[in-house]
């Protein structure tokens, strides 16, 4: 059986010393820059480097996140940045950008490449192109099932790396847009408002008559927990297990990768999972929203979100009995200590506080047990009688668990020292590493008392803060020499200071240069419409479209030379078809023999512009998340950098997509016409497609700028509601 990689998470140092004593083989984090988690505490230059060090000193592979979308004003930078992490050895790059991982694949070449989740791959054939392409590892969207893993794996040779604990989206990720949206806050550029963690009302639609279904954090998903399966997903054959989590604290890394690396070892060795009910309850503990089994084990939609809280649940420890006043009695069905913290649930507040002083029957205590009843004092909010109490931070367990981050991974060392008459001192190091270091230093004979071998192996032993852990010291010492006691804690200093450098060594890296073939189109003044219901197609079939969307259930009831088949975007199969097709995953690009790319492949530069034309893509959408100024940026720079015009589409009017799902409300709540009203009374209309659900903005988009003067080819209209089309015109 192939070793498989645990991947922690390391949103800080601490973070990351943490997964590293807990017994990961790679840690993932993110720079100050081009990371998805923009607001983790992530690492500047310096504490980069150190983190590499400290890493690689312990056999630990480092990848950093540089899995956001590019502007071209960005370009500079980001290269610059790459080039500072190739130059000081990062084992891989994790990237979402299809433009910017073209250019960083050419220009360094002896850099691991992985394809973010955030790169939509779903599907084998998106996996075959990345594989095509040189890209070392896919990290499948989260939504692929085990079925699909297992056939992506049996066909393909690129490694592949699943996640299997932490927080979920419940977009397809990369594909959500409702941060953007809502707020200008882009998921796809690290700054994400979750959205989806917010309170919603479903309502549904019958006759103009709106009536509510339910209400609460109704796409707020439960964390993924996938330990009792983690066989099956050693089985599949994956070749990395990835824990999310660069924004938790370094005692929830620690326990969590702790529990991955006891569950991995003792199914590789016992072929069974031994994690206890106790373990689990002490993950709870740390931090929970519940927990799901995820979409790779097919979880149905009631299990999948969590509508009563979108954060940590903690675990019950007792109910309120009485409340006089700001005065609290709580009767306890578990132990507290002083310093935990719990919320109270069930009131209009939901508060939470720390235990800093709490009594029994008057007298003040540091710990109370299941039975007893505590009185505290509560100064924010109000609390209810039957109000059910959470802990949420255990300090006892986070004590604890601090002084286990503290005991730092060791490596085992093997020392043999030669001191002969006449001859250096040798000090031979074995460990995963072999190194011989001979001193300048020739023992004497000794005057009065011999140096003893207990002495030597004594001072050999004295490793300090060191990463080596002593396991045996040989010593081959000829008689009646004197050896001094200094020049030994130099030859052992010296030894272990070149024995990290050779753990620190990596081959020297080469650069090179970046190049494109690509084809030059003529500019247009095109306009093309994209329709979904038979009344849309007949509303616009005598305006004047250049090219008419339409998806498969439409396509083969019309008849009209300017129709476009538009795939879906999540796919596994592609139908059979020598016409013009709109695809909008990088699995279809190169299955057709006239491709266009929709905007959810997240084009925002002129890198990735290139890139689809030199795969033979006709003609390339835009995202919807670039402004005026920066489509003209880009077109600018396209023209500056390669001498060509390229074939551009912009979305210029229609309800966007805001999101993606494969958790679907319409299957969960068994009725039609489905809205979402968030907290401010918006509305966000949701359409089934059977596999998988889209939500809709609140607001159509009705840009008036010129974009055909700025190089555009053509722009977009898409036709949602029925009556879109009449606004429209």
């Amino acid at each position: 059986m192939k070793k498989i990689e645990l991947l922690a998470p390391a949103g800080s140092m601490d973070a990351l010393r943490a997964a590293i004593s807990a017994g990961a083989d790679a840690v993932y984090l993110g720079g100050k820059m081009f990371g998805a988690r923009a607001f983790s505490n992530n690492f500047g230059n310096d504490e980069l480097v150190e983190a590499i060090k400290y890493a690689h000193l312990r056999n630990v592979r480092v990848y950093v996140t540089t899995n956001t979308i590019i502007y071209d004003r960005e370009v500079d930078n980001f290269l610059e940045y790459i080039e500072f992490l190739y130059k000081n050895n990062v084992d891989g790059l994790i990237m979402q950008d299809i433009g910017m991982m073209d250019i960083v694949r050419q220009k360094y070449p002896d850099i691991e490449i992985h394809a973010s989740t955030q790169m939509h791959i779903h599907n084998l054939d998106g996996v075959k192109l990345l594989e095509k392409l040189g890209v070392k590892r896919t990290v499948l969207a989260r939504e692929t099932s085990i079925e699909e893993i297992k056939h992506i794996r049996e066909n393909s040779k690129i490694e592949l790396e699943i996640f299997i604990h932490g927080a979920l989206c419940v977009s397809y990720s990369g594909e959500c847009y409702m941060s953007t949206l809502a707020g200008n806050r882009s998921g796809n550029r690290g700054t994400c408002a979750q959205c989806c963690r917010e309170r919603y009302t479903l309502l549904t639609k019958d006759n103009d008559l709106m009536t509510k279904l339910d209400d609460g954090y109704l796409l707020s998903t439960k964390d993924l927990n996938t330990l009792d399966n983690i066989g099956e997903l050693i089985d599949l054959g994956v070749d990395s297990l990835k824990i999310e989590g660069r924004m938790k604290r370094p005692e929830y890394v620690y326990y969590v990768v702790s529990l991955y690396r006891k569950a991995i070892d003792s199914y590789i060795n016992t072929g069974k999972v031994n994690i206890t009910d106790e373990e689990i309850f002490n993950l709870k503990k740390l931090f929970n929203r519940g927990f799901t089994k995820g979409f790779i084990f097919n979880e149905d939609n009631n299990n999948f979100t969590n509508k009563f809280r979108p954060n940590h649940m903690g675990v019950p420890v007792g109910k309120v009995v009485k409340v006089k006043g700001k005065w609290v009695d709580i009767k306890l069905t578990d132990t507290v200590n002083i310093k935990d913290g719990i919320r109270f649930v069930g009131t209009s507040d939901d508060n939470g506080l720390n235990l800093n002083t709490f009594f029994i029957n008057r007298e003040l205590v540091k710990t109370a047990h299941k039975g007893d009843t505590i009185s505290l004092e509560v100064n924010n909010g109000k609390v209810a009688v039957d109000s059910e109490v959470l802990k949420t931070t255990d300090n006892e367990q986070i004590e604890e668990l601090d002084k286990l981050i503290d005991n730092d991974k060791k490596i085992p060392l093997d020392m043999q020292v030669i001191i002969k008459k006449d001859k250096p001192l040798t000090l031979k190091l074995f460990s995963d590493k072999e190194l011989t270091y001979e001193s300048k230093y020739v023992p004497e004979k000794a005057l009065k008392s011999p140096t003893s071998k207990e002495r030597i192996i004594e001072q050999l032993s004295k490793l300090g803060n060191t990463i080596y852990n002593i396991r045996d010291i040989d010593v081959t010492l000829d008689d009646g020499l004197f050896v001094d006691i200094k020049e030994i804690n130099e030859l052992r200093r010296d030894a272990i200071n070149e024995l990290d450098g050779l753990r620190l060594q990596r081959d020297p890296r080469m650069i090179k240069d970046y190049h494109v073939i690509l084809p030059d189109f003529n500019q247009t003044n095109y306009k093309s419409v994209l329709v979904r219901t038979m009344d849309h197609y007949n509303q616009i079939k005598d305006a004047d479209f250049d090219t008419i969307y339409m998806d498969s259930t439409l396509y083969n009831k019309i008849d009209d030379s300017r129709k476009v088949l538009k795939m879906p975007r999540v796919i596994k199969e592609y139908p059979s078809i020598d016409n013009e097709v709109m695809v909008g995953e990088l699995g279809g690009i190169t299955k057709f023999d006239h491709v266009d790319t929709d905007f959810s492949l997240n084009v925002t530069n002129s890198y990735s512009v290139a890139f689809l034309h030199s795969q033979g893509v006709k003609k390339v959408t835009l995202s919807y998340e670039l402004t005026y100024e920066q489509v003209k940026d880009l077109i600018d720079n396209y023209h500056e950098r390669y001498h060509k015009h390229p074939n551009l589409e912009v979305i210029t009017y229609g309800y966007l997509e805001a999101m993606i799902n494969k958790y679907n409300l319409f299957n969960k709540y068994k009725h039609d016409n489905l809205y979402l009203q968030d907290k401010f009374k918006n509305l966000y209309y949701i359409k089934d497609y059977g596999n998988y659900m889209i939500i809709y903005d609140n607001r159509i988009r009705n840009l008036k700028e010129d974009y055909y003067s700025i190089g555009v080819n053509s722009t977009r209209v898409e036709l949602l509601k029925e009556n879109d089309y009449s606004l429209y015109k």
